[in-house]
């Protein structure tokens, strides 16, 4: 009788032992996840961690099995809780970030430290990280790694020396406000090259906003804002080498050193890239790429002070020598003593670039900053025989105050900019007296700035915007915007972007073909401004489920256009430039969804589909047409699959649609001109990548792949009239190199090594 109730007397006792209290804390590799999810699967039991990331959590462990964590913008987490290996007293939890960057802090929508999820403004955020999984990390470049987003592309202008631009949503690439470190740098000469001088080394991550910013950064930015953020000193290894080589005989060196002065944090970088070799796989007589030998310099200052404020200064210096021709005048590097030789066909263009930038935050009161920036850019080139000079040095600064009053979050700004541009074109050429002469740009630009961010509530935010900037010759311009954002749910939101824009036409990086290729130049009269009105809707849900967690991502956008400058070509002789009395518009749609799995697979699948047109009247007859170079339908696939935990493999594809192409006509082989075109729409296409990540015992990283696996290269020539009898190839006067849509050189297999020394606390 004693033993039965001794039983009885344990049973609870027993039970009661199966409960405990789970105490542990929560990380990521870098630093405390504040306030991240615990739950029990299949049970409505859970706790969320303090601004520590530490936790406790009582669970019955006869009945509880599986501890669920998740934190936004990391790869979620099931923690066995019968496992004899795990201490349940000191539980340490590290969480992997995701690479499509949902936690990051963002400063490019508002110009306020924000996270992502909870800013009005729709921010894709491109990390360094994502960057090193789909990019061979050595030879990625800013005009690479943004196709990484949907709806954005880069654009070749010319099939001899390659020259890119940015494209948002059809829009071409001088509609687009690059900025560094959130200061406006690139004005509309670096535009052409000097993005291609940008290397990911320097990159920590990258912010694009589509639609209308030019409250914030300027009437110009009509397409978008593309914000390059460069690495913090103190974040990186005392000493990173990155290098590379591609079976194209390319090679790219990228060398950066952390030195620590003081209380003062520095980084130091130099990035060399080499390209040198000649082929021609499509017979037209000219290189199916560029060579080069490009070299930069990066100097970054994160300088201590006692108040704790910010002071940043940043340095960068750039030469590229780029080239492309026939072979004759490449080979054994003939182009440097016959550079402008009116019988062997060249262009070689040298670029020198210097910058300098930074932050201050004043002392004596809080949210009181000066942003500032200086560049100076010089182009030396020859297209052919033709000389092409040009030097554009940018000023600018800004101040801005921060002040908060209850819900209401008031940013004001003053700014100057001023842009001297001079070129040896009839673009900066004067009429006076009767006499030409060369005048060179002068536009000093003061702006001020207003912004009201209010929020209501939680699930509410708004922001209404104006900026005033005056035109030497426009007078004043004003940029108004706004921005609402709505969570109907706690992972559900909706923003409502709008605002318009403002833009000065540059005739030369407009349209390469005016220097590049033998037309002659005709401007009917002074060119005025275009002038942008856009509007973008977002919707994003962000889920859990499906093995994992992910997003899903949606916009709709229009943008539309007054006096829309578009070159003439249908006189095969001339390029022809004059103010239009119609419009231009781009509409779409674009979407993402983003989705990673418990164990680490990735992927992210996106579209885009846009209408890009412009109207123009003739003798009161309308006709409507399609803007060149901007495809119907674009999408992408990223995935990342982990191998184990060091190797990862990680392909992406990209598919681009059929786009409207300029109007060029074939030369037969007695020197006359076709009566018919060639095709004036582009066959679709798709170009897949490869690249391979392994981190080594001593923790270097090896990588290797393969880019445009399947080896397509565009069928035809980017050029016609290379064949003319008449002339020596490049110099007939119907020489055009503008039918550039897809890559003109094939498979490259590269690998590459990723060393670093040292690290920061």
């Amino acid at each position: 009788m004693k033993n039965l109730l001794s039983f009885f007397i344990l049973i609870p006792m027993i039970m009661n032992s199966q409960t405990v209290e789970i105490y542990g804390s929560i990380n990521s590799e870098d630093e405390k996840l504040s306030y991240a999810s615990l739950s029990i699967l299949d049970y409505n039991i859970g706790t969320i961690a303090d601004e520590n990331g530490n936790f406790k959590l009582k669970v019955n462990l006869s009945k509880h099995k599986i501890l669920f964590i998740s934190f936004i913008g990391y790869i979620s987490k099931k923690i066995y809780l019968d496992d004899p290996k795990i201490d349940l007293q000191n539980l340490k939890v590290v969480l992997v970030e995701d690479i499509n960057g949902l936690n990051e802090v963002v400063i490019t929508g508002t110009l306020k430290d924000e996270y992502i999820t909870e800013s009005p403004v729709k921010v894709n955020v491109i990390t360094s990280k994502k960057i090193n999984s789909f990019l061979p990390s050595a030879g990625a470049n800013i005009t690479k790694i943004v196709q990484l987003v949907s709806g954005v592309k880069e654009v070749i202008s010319c099939g001899v020396c390659y020259t890119n631009s940015i494209s948002i949503n059809g829009l071409e690439g001088p509609y687009t406000s690059i900025l560094l470190d959130g200061i406006p740098m690139y004005g509309n000469l670096a535009s052409v090259y000097g993005l291609n001088g940008i290397p990911n080394m320097i990159v920590d991550r990258l912010e694009i906003v589509k639609g209308p910013s030019s409250t914030l950064y300027g009437s110009e930015a009509v397409a978008g804002v593309i914000n390059i953020i460069t690495k913090n000193p103190k974040e990186q290894p005392l000493l990173s080498l990155d290098i590379q080589a591609v079976s194209h005989k390319e090679s790219f060196t990228n060398l950066s050193f952390t030195p620590e002065i003081g209380r003062s944090f520095g980084y130091f970088g130099i990035n060399w890239d080499r390209k040198n070799n000649y082929d021609d796989y499509n017979n037209d007589g000219f290189g199916d790429d560029i060579n080069l030998d490009r070299f930069s310099v990066f100097n970054k200052w994160n300088i201590y002070r006692d108040s704790a404020k910010e002071f940043i200064i940043s340095a960068r210096y750039y030469f590229e020598d780029r080239r492309n021709g026939i072979k004759d005048y490449l080979k054994n590097n003939n182009y440097k003593k016959i550079r402008g030789d009116d019988k062997i066909y060249g262009e070689s263009i040298y670029t020198n670039r210097f910058e300098i930038f930074g932050k201050y935050e004043f002392a004596f009161t809080d949210g009181f900053e000066l942003n500032y920036s200086y560049s100076k850019h010089d182009q030396n080139s020859y297209y052919g025989s033709d000389y092409y000079e040009a030097k554009q040095n940018i000023f600018f600064s800004q101040f801005t105050l921060d002040r908060n009053y209850g819900k209401h979050d008031l940013l004001l700004g003053l700014s100057i900019k001023n842009n001297l541009y001079d070129d040896n074109t009839i673009a900066t050429e004067s009429e006076i007296n009767g006499v030409i002469i060369d005048q060179e740009s002068n536009q000093f630009i003061p702006g001020l700035l207003i912004q009201d961010q209010y929020k209501p509530s939680k699930k509410i935010s708004l922001i209404g915007g104006l900026r005033i900037e005056n035109y030497n010759e426009h007078g004043f311009i004003y940029a108004p915007s706004f921005h609402i954002k709505y969570n109907p749910g706690q992972w559900l939101s909706m923003r409502l972007n709008a605002g318009t824009g403002f833009r000065i036409v540059n005739l030369f990086t407009e349209d390469h073909a005016f220097i590049s290729g033998q037309r002659e130049v005709k401007i009917l009269e002074d060119l005025k401004p275009e002038r942008s009105k856009s509007i973008i809707f977002n919707t994003n849900y962000i889920y859990t489920g499906l093995s994992g967690s992910g997003n899903i991502d949606l916009d709709f956008f229009y943008t539309h256009f007054s006096n829309k400058i578009i070159p003439n070509y249908y006189n095969q002789n001339f390029i022809i430039y004059e103010n239009s009395d119609g419009y231009a518009y781009s509409k779409g749609i674009s979407g993402a969804l983003n989705h990673t799995f418990l164990n680490g697979i990735a992927f992210s699948l996106s579209f885009n589909h846009q209408i890009v047109r412009y109207i123009k009247y003739n003798n009161n007859i309308k006709s409507l047409n399609y803007m060149e170079h901007s495809p119907k339908w674009s999408s992408g696939l990223n995935l990342k699959f982990p191998i184990n935990k060091r190797w990862s493999l990680n392909s992406s594809s990209n598919y681009t649609g059929i786009m409207q192409l300029p109007t060029v006509y074939e030369i037969n082989n007695i020197g006359l001109i076709s009566s018919k075109p060639r095709e004036t729409k582009s066959k679709p296409f798709i170009i897949h990548n490869i690249n391979i990540n392994g981190l080594l015992k001593n923790k270097n990283e090896i990588y290797f792949g393969i880019l445009n696996v399947f080896n397509f290269r565009q069928k035809e020539s980017p050029l016609v009239g290379y064949n003319d009898p008449n002339f020596d190839k490049g110099f007939s006067p119907f020489f055009d190199t503008s039918y550039s849509y897809a890559p003109n050189n094939g498979r490259k297999i590269f690998i590459g090594y990723r060393l670093m020394i040292g690290k920061k606390n």
